[in-house]
């Protein structure tokens, strides 16, 4: 826009151009100083009154949705509201100049508000992780999912504004492209699938142990993310693992035994079948001297003894679930011997507290055996053929 016959600026020796020059200035400096003014009030009226309403309330939702970015953001969204609404006050619609400052101000506003709306879908994550109906469900990949959305919206919004054309227009021309949209974001949509899934089901909580042998996973499941799974191995490592691989192959999930309080033992002794045999009257007598043996069998066999012994022994353990199945039977025997199975429940989940009990439960049967008379079986030794030579 040029100013033109203009006798009051020619009496006082100014040109039309440098009206011009001096209109667009003073057009910044309006912009600049109501931005200035904008930010001054949202640092110092603004946050400081929200932030003082927040604390006073019971609730702590509010104090994580209305924090300092996302009233920041608020701010900064009216200004550009308010600057798009007085800007035909301060420039000639019909000029470059107002078509310009017209489509920055209207690609700011968008851009604001998709931060705004991504700041407020992580403080509802947030919210969520700490709600107790919620913080056990994988809800961070629906989360990240909604953020693309609205960020590919955005996108879609400035491009139309950029070359001035109709976003419905642009959005029908990515359905033309859609297959190739799918192919680009198939591993994001894949892992919004599985990941309603897995928290619907329940199957998967940030803080599991899982189990996945094809990805070499053995630890604690670290974070649950719209694309991969962490967890921390045992040895410290990590390992990835997509979350459609947890949906569509089988990993095993030890939620269940943190949850019942108890750790399952089951393993086996191989018991000599030639050291299987009756207890003799003085045998019987000794076994009932020592509190092993409490029948009344005169003849009782001792694996029998021994085995009953046992099954009394572990029930009355101290750092056994009483609670749960404690037995011991015998397996199928094979060439390597009779095996005797334990199964009962450690009083407790702590590995190395697991590791000391059965530890302490298998030392001291292979003390207590002899007691009655029986033999474990094992390999021969160089040591053992040796001896059978020289004897």
């Amino acid at each position: 826009m040029r100013y033109t016959n203009a006798p009051l600026l020619d009496r006082i020796g100014i040109d039309s151009d440098s009206v011009n020059a001096i209109h667009w200035i003073g057009v910044i400096l309006c912009i600049v100083l109501l931005f200035y003014i904008s930010s001054f009030i949202c640092q110092k009226v603004v946050i400081p009154v929200t932030n003082r309403i927040t604390r006073n309330t019971r609730a702590k939702w509010d104090e994580i949705i209305f924090n300092a970015t996302t009233l920041k953001s608020v701010c900064n969204i009216v200004v550009g509201i308010a600057l798009t609404a007085v800007l035909p006050m301060l420039v000639y619609e019909g000029s470059m100049l107002y078509g310009v400052t017209s489509k920055i101000c209207n690609i700011y506003i968008i851009v604001i508000f998709v931060k705004l709306c991504c700041g407020v879908l992580t403080s509802l994550y947030q919210i969520s992780s700490q709600a107790k109906k919620t913080r056990n469900h994988t809800l961070q990949g629906v989360f990240q999912m909604m953020k693309i959305v609205i960020i590919c919206i955005g996108v879609i919004l400035v491009a139309s504004i950029i070359i001035d054309k109709d976003p419905t227009k642009l959005l029908a021309g990515l359905g033309a492209s859609a297959a190739v949209l799918m192919l680009v974001f198939k591993d994001s949509i894949m892992g919004l699938v599985a990941g309603v899934q897995l928290s619907a089901n329940d199957m998967l909580r940030p803080g599991d142990w899982i189990t996945m042998e094809k990805y070499g996973a053995d630890g604690m499941v670290q974070d649950v993310s719209l694309t991969t799974v962490k967890v921390q191995n045992w040895d410290k490592t990590i390992t990835t693992v997509p979350p459609y691989a947890l949906v569509s192959e089988s990993f095993q999930n030890w939620r269940g035994m943190f949850d019942s309080g108890g750790r399952r033992i089951k393993r086996s002794i191989f018991i000599d079948m030639n050291s299987v045999a009756f207890c003799n009257a003085k045998q019987a007598k000794e076994l009932k001297e020592k509190g092993l043996f409490a029948g009344d069998n005169e003849r009782p066999v001792n694996l029998t003894v021994f085995r009953e012994w046992l099954e009394m022994w572990l029930k009355n353990h101290p750092k056994v679930n009483k609670e749960m199945i404690t037995m011991v039977r015998q397996l199928q025997p094979t060439a390597q011997g009779l095996p005797l199975e334990l199964y009962f429940f450690f009083d407790g989940t702590a590995w190395v507290d697991y590791e000391h009990l059965q530890s302490e439960v298998f030392e001291y049967i292979l003390a207590t055996l002899p007691e009655f008379g029986l033999k474990t079986f094992q390999s021969p030794t160089g040591n053992d053929i040796r001896n059978f030579t020289e004897n």
